[in-house]
């Protein structure tokens, strides 16, 4: 793994869900496909993920919340969710719905951010920074408020990272230690920090990086949306994509069975998207599976030219 370069609620029965999307944005085409699966070792599916397009309306194509919802708007984008939820019982699968929830309705009510873009370049990557933290920061207040309601799911709370893209240019939003990858060129970048107690102590030099896969305290997560009391800090991060740039979110259930390197593999081996997600859950089962996995992948290819107008 190598740093940027530059840069329904999910059924017991029916342990995984997956859809096949396909988004269109000004300069680039984007392939998407996302699953959530259950595992080898747990009784409940926790994980939540959505791919929306946005393209004069927030349209949800696949979603592990089971809806559908269409509103209508003056822009072009892709949104990219996963979320891992924490709490037992029902609070983890409780914590990451809301907070999905949460992101489709705010990012509705406040989608006049998108029409600014236009595809230039600061001040609006600002604003659409600003906004996604806001968001964040919505859904990370919606989630203790309801706890605060229901005793029995106080503390619960949930990872979320988030991808927006809107032509060539990619937003990322983020708490907790599911990732967003970059994949370029062959090799895998990763974009997000994981906010975990580990982590902290490799960053700060506590301890070796070789340790951390190992520690017993790595997953002790230090910044979630939700949990005890409100209080989510957003990092954010924007990219220029390009032709042939894959984005990957998942949750952790994919990180701590598969190592970069295979994740490098089959990504660089599968060209659908589809193909590259199950082959990555695939592989996280046959490692253990000892955690719910989901996976979002979406490929970046360059938009055909629009047809002239021969009258």
């Amino acid at each position: 793994m190598m740093q940027s370069p530059n840069v329904t609620k999910p059924s017991q029965t029916h342990p995984s869900l997956c859809i096949e999307t396909r988004a269109v944005a000004p300069s680039l085409i984007a392939w998407s496909f996302g699953i959530t699966d259950l595992g080898k070792q747990r009784e409940r599916n926790e994980d939540q993920f959505l791919i929306a397009s946005l393209a004069r309306a927030l349209r949800v194509q696949q979603s592990s919340l089971h809806e559908a919802s269409v509103q209508y708007a003056d822009a072009d984008g892709q949104l990219l969710v996963v979320a891992d939820g924490m709490g037992g019982a029902a609070g983890g699968a409780e914590a990451s719905a809301l907070a999905l929830n949460a992101i489709e309705d705010f990012l509705l009510n406040a989608i006049k951010w998108l029409f600014a873009l236009g595809g230039q370049e600061q001040p609006h990557g600002i604003d659409v920074l600003a906004e996604l933290r806001a968001a964040l920061r919505r859904a990370d207040l919606q989630v203790c408020e309801v706890a605060s309601r229901h005793p029995e799911l106080r503390g619960m709370g949930t990872t979320l990272t988030m991808a927006y893209t809107h032509g060539s240019e990619l937003f990322v939003a983020h708490a907790g230690d599911s990732r967003c990858y970059l994949f370029r060129g062959g090799t895998l970048y990763q974009l997000t920090e994981d906010h975990t107690l580990v982590a902290e102590m490799v960053r700060g030099g506590v301890i070796p990086a070789e340790r951390a896969a190992s520690h017993r305290l790595r997953h002790i997560i230090t910044n979630v949306v939700g949990g005890p009391k409100p209080g989510v800090r957003a990092e954010v991060h924007k990219s220029r994509l390009e032709p042939g740039d894959i984005v990957l979110l998942c949750t952790d259930g994919l990180t701590e069975m598969v190592s970069d390197s295979e994740i490098s593999a089959a990504l660089q081996a599968e060209h659908d998207p589809r193909d590259a997600a199950e082959g990555l859950v695939k592989l996280a089962n046959e490692h253990g599976g000892v955690d719910n996995v989901t996976v979002v992948v979406s490929r970046y290819e360059r938009a055909a030219p629009a047809a002239r107008d021969e009258a």
